[in-house]
Order: C-alpha cells, then structure tokens, then sequence
C-alpha cells in the first residue's frame, strides 16, 4: 500500500551569499516542515489509510508532548514557575536552558524551532487527511480536525503567524499562506467545531487518550479565551466569555468534575478529571526535578528542573517547612496542591496518595514526596538521603554559585532550588501517561470567562479551593485567578499562555534579563530564520 504520510525529515540543501549580513557563502540545511507535499499528493485513497496516518499523527503528538524539551521548554522554562540552572557541567547544553528563562533566546535555538517543526508538521499531515480528494471516514476526519486546530493554536499562541498549505491548491509548490490575528482564529475555530460534529462523545473515567467531542469543546474553550490576545482587539468579548461558559457546561454534562484527592489525579487509570492524556512516559516530569540519589525506582533523577521561591511562596503552608505526617495527613495549614515531603519510611496508603499493591498498608517502593520537595529528603526506610559528596540531601529555596556564593543560574551545586513533581515515580516511573487536558482547567477558563464578562466567580473558585484544602477568598480578582490558576495547573503547561493573557509575562522574576523586563517583543517567539528563506510570506516578528 503506498504510504501517504508526508516525509518531515526531507532536507534541501540552500546555498546563500548575503554579504551584508553573513561574512560569506554558507551551506545551510534548513527542514521544510511547513510547505512540502509529498510529490503527486492526489488525497488518501482508502479509509484505512486515513485512519493509520490519524493513529500516527496521535503517536506524534504523544511524543511532542512527552519531551521536557521543545513545547514543554517554552511555556514552562521561559516563566517563573520553572528553572535549569547549571549544576558543574550538568545542564550547561549551551545555555539553552537559562536562555529560556532569562528571556535571551534568539531565532536559532534548537527549541524554539522544534517547535515550529513538529506542530507545523503535523498540521499538513491532517490537512491530508481532510483533502475532499481523501477517503477519510467521519470519525477520522473529527480527529484531523481536531488535530489540526491543536496545531495550529500552538504555532499561534507561541509564534503569532499561523503558515498554512492548501493541499488542493492548484500550484503545490507555492509558498504557504500565512494567517494572522483573527484570520487564524476563525479557522481554528471552524477546525475545531467540525471536530466537535465527528468526534466521539466520552465520559468522565473513560480511557481518553485520543479527542472526544469534550476535548474539542476544551481546545475551543481556550482558543476563544485567548482570542482578544490573538485579534490585538484588547479586551474578552462578551459572546465569546458566553460560549466558554456554555462549552465548559457541556463537558460537566459528561460528568467531568473536581477530583477529591489532587494528586491521585495523576496516577494512571480514570478519574473524573482526566479529559485527554498524551500516552507517554511520565519519565521526564519524574526524573528532570529528582537528585540522582532521589529514588530507587528506575535509576536516579537526572538533577534539572526546579522552581524560584515566588513561584512556591502562592502556595499556602509555613515557607520553610512542607512536611507531611507519616499517614500522609498535610501539615497545619497546608493546601493540598503544594503536597509534602515525608519523613519516614514509607506512606500509609489512605486511597490518597499513590499505591498499595501487597496490600500491606504502606504505599509502594519510593518515599519521593509530592508536589514541591523542600528540604532534607529521605529514603524508602526514612533515612535521611544524602548528596553525591556525602552532604545533606536537603533541597534550598535559593539558587547560589559555589564559586562566589552570590544568587546565579551557574555553577550551582546538587541541591540548590525547591523541585517540583506531579508525576510520582511510586505510581509507575515510566508509565504512559501525561494529562494534556483536564476538568479543573476547563472549571478555570468559566470563572474568568464569568469574571471577564462582569460575572463573580467567588463562589466556584471557593469551591475548588475548599475541595484542595486552601482557605476560601472573600472576592476574586484577576490576579486571584491567575494565581489559582498557577496553583491548580503548575508544570502542566499552560502558564506561558496564562501569564501572556494576564500580562505577566514580561515582569520581573529572578534571573530574568534586564532588558527583557517589560519587552512585550518577548511574548511571541521568533520565526526560525530558515523559515523565513523558504517561505517569503512569514514575516519575521518584531524585537528580533
């Protein structure tokens, strides 16, 4: 069967003199991700083609999402709820990393074009799937749809411009249109409710690791959200704040709702939180935050990601001390969300946190704690861990160079930084499993969608509150809501976006570049500049 799915790693060769602004001819190898079609595409000739590039496309975005790299690197290092400082040599990578949260990157760093790559890619493949010209069945083309407005809203919301081929287009070879602002939130928006027509329905607790018309209804929800950041128009309309409000209401009526106990959301299996899962190792959001003596469970941590202090202070609970007793029972006056680092060994399972396989009452093989791990750790049998060198394996709220002593993002040692972990390696280290949506977001996006419309949210967001064991607010304010936002939804990759909505994302935070504080430039990134060769319509975005 001749295989339809188009090649994403074909590379030309393009030899360029621009003796202005190169000092001679160089021979660059640039992906064309966004523009090629396979030569002589005439549509996908039978269903079962279609619905095998629709499977490969799901494979795809499983892995896009599974990185710490590329997507995830952009909207959680380049914010305040995430850092990778330079630890020695471990996580130097060319300084990839601290660019992203100083805010210094440039067109050619490596994430920011695998990001244009893969989401780029991925659009042309279900445009495939949607050509008249395909034998596409019903159901597969809800999920191309579906996918298609995924991808497109991801290369908006980062890059601001939007390049898209027709695949029936007269003249294969032209260059790409480029859709902008409203133009490309239209599109999105008919993508997403032809999705909504085709796909499945599902119910909360169902095995969601493909779109249902929930998942689409979420995407929307959030597209429309955004919409006035997008269209530059300023402020929420009011039909828009509406409809969320509505879409949202549709995914309760599939019995989406709050979950009792936060972290056993993440454990896999059905919740009623869960609206689409990526099927992809846990693994990264495990073992980038944990010291290489972290746990037993599949090896050491890889000793990276860590948060700053203000990021971990939202959170309600004493500064310094987020212990838990030994049953798993929070300290005084702790939230739920901010979880707890035990003391001994092993956790008495309460149908709370993790699993219980021997059913001999103590939640299995790790003693890694949950949520934001602060201070000295321990292992399994409640000793206390030590680093490599023998010193305390106590985690710091602070970031300091051994050299000199004084706050930096290098020459860190192995403990500086509080670690941030969702995903806990008792619970399958490596299990294939990582939420992409979820019902407390889409409960989120009504209650700014109320409060953006003149509504009070007060009482859902108390509601949500009380059920994670925080105090109730008297009012709600936008800032509320983007602090509970950064509480319920932290390293689930959606505070980039948040922060640009709110207009956060150029404030001050530790180690931010000085020049980058209130540069708006910096909340799009830039077209990669090999794109801008291949494709004369995009125009490179303003501040780089």
């Amino acid at each position: 069967m001749k295989n339809f799915i188009k090649q994403t790693n074909r590379y030309f060769s393009l030899s360029l003199c621009v003796g202005i602004l190169l000092a001679s001819c160089t021979d660059l190898e640039v992906e064309p991700t966004d523009s090629l079609l396979d030569d002589g595409f005439t549509g996908i000739q039978t269903a079962e083609a279609a619905s095998s590039q629709i499977t490969a496309m799901y494979n795809d975005v499983n892995g896009y999402f599974g990185t710490q790299a590329n997507l995830y690197a952009l909207n959680e290092v380049t914010t305040d709820a995430l850092l990778v400082p330079t630890r020695g040599s471990d996580w130097g990578d060319n300084g990839i990393w601290r660019q992203l949260h100083q805010h210094s990157w440039t067109p050619e760093h490596s994430y920011i074009l695998g990001v244009w790559n893969e989401w780029n890619g991925l659009q042309l493949s279900a445009s495939e799937v949607l050509d008249s010209r395909s034998a596409s069945s019903s159901e597969a083309i809800g999920h191309a749809s579906f996918l298609r407005g995924l991808a497109m809203f991801i290369i908006l919301d980062n890059f601001g411009q939007v390049p898209y081929r027709d695949t029936e287009a007269a003249d294969p070879l032209a260059d790409p249109d480029v859709l902008t602002g409203e133009d490309a939130v239209t599109f999105i928006i008919s993508d997403l409710d032809n999705a909504i027509a085709n796909l499945p329905t599902s119910s909360a607790g169902d095995d969601n690791f493909r779109g249902t018309k929930a998942a689409a209804r979420f995407l929307k929800a959030k597209v429309l959200l955004n919409r006035h950041i997008y269209n530059g128009s300023g402020s929420a309309a009011s039909g828009d704040m509406n409809e969320i409000i509505s879409l949202v209401d549709a995914i309760e009526n599939d019995g989406y709702e709050l979950a009792d106990d936060y972290f056993d959301i993440f454990v896999p299996g059905g919740d009623t939180e869960t609206i689409w899962y990526a099927q992809t190792s846990a693994g990264t959001r495990i073992f980038n935050t944990l010291h290489y003596n972290s746990t037993e469970l599949g090896g050491g941590g890889w000793n990276g990601f860590s948060t700053l202090a203000e990021f971990y202070d939202l959170f309600e609970g004493d500064a310094d001390n987020n212990r838990g007793l030994n049953n798993g029972t929070l300290s005084d006056g702790q939230e739920e969300r901010r979880g707890f680092v035990p003391t001994e060994g092993g956790i008495a399972y309460d149908g709370s946190f993790g699993t219980d396989d021997n059913d001999d009452g103590i939640v299995d093989g790790s003693n890694v704690g949950f949520g934001f791990l602060i201070g000295q750790q321990y292992g399994p049998n409640g000793a206390a861990l030590e680093d490599r060198g023998g010193n305390p394996l106590s985690f710091t709220r602070e970031f300091f160079s051994a050299v000199d002593n004084q706050p930096s993002l290098v020459d860190n040692n192995e403990v500086t930084g509080i670690r941030v972990i969702k995903y806990n390696p008792r619970n399958g280290a490596f299990a294939n499993h990582i939420i992409f949506f979820r019902y407390s977001d889409a409960y989120l996006m009504k209650a700014e969608a109320m409060l953006r419309s003149g509504g009070d949210p007060t009482a859902m967001i108390n509601d949500l509150r009380t059920t994670r064991g925080a105090a109730p607010l008297g009012s709600v304010s936008e800032q509320d809501l983007l602090d509970e936002r950064a509480r319920e939804l932290y390293t689930e990759g959606w505070r980039r976006n948040d922060m640009v909505r709110f207009g956060q994302y150029t404030k001050d935070w530790e180690f931010k570049e000085a020049d980058a504080i209130g540069d708006a430039n910096r909340q799009l990134f830039p077209i990669p500049s090999a794109q801008l060769i291949l494709n004369p319509n995009l125009v490179q975005n303003p501040g780089y």
